[in-house]
């Protein structure tokens, strides 16, 4: 059986105490373009994108101790989710799915949470 590997970075997530001013910051001192959403997209070429977005300080999105997570793309969220489960790495049993694609939680090794996401093209 083939083992699975992430694909690339899908996105860098960030909290922050005023997450709109924070916003403003990058696009004025980094040229960030900022979209109705509240992040960026940084398009490498077809199909190969990062996403940065920034969070409320009090968002439940990610553990509230956690400043930062990481997105990581996969070609097979069910299949790196079997992996990590036989590796007894804790994970969130629960996946979700949009028109955005399919995205599972996990652990490190120091309980920071991280997120695998499938883009919708990979399927």
């Amino acid at each position: 059986m083939a083992r699975e590997k992430v694909l690339g970075l899908g996105g860098v997530f960030i909290r922050a105490k005023n997450a709109e001013a924070l916003r403003k910051w990058y696009a004025r001192h980094l040229g960030v373009d900022i979209n109705e959403w509240g992040g960026a997209i940084t398009v490498h070429q077809k199909d190969d994108y990062t996403l940065w977005s920034v969070f409320e300080e009090k968002s439940d999105y990610m553990p509230r101790r956690q400043l930062t997570m990481m997105n990581w793309r996969v070609s097979n969220l069910e299949a790196m989710m079997d992996q990590l489960r036989a590796a007894d790495v804790r994970i969130e049993e629960e996946t979700q799915s949009s028109e955005q694609g399919k995205f599972g939680w996990g652990y490190d090794l120091e309980g920071n949470k991280f997120e695998m996401w499938e883009p919708p093209s990979a399927t």
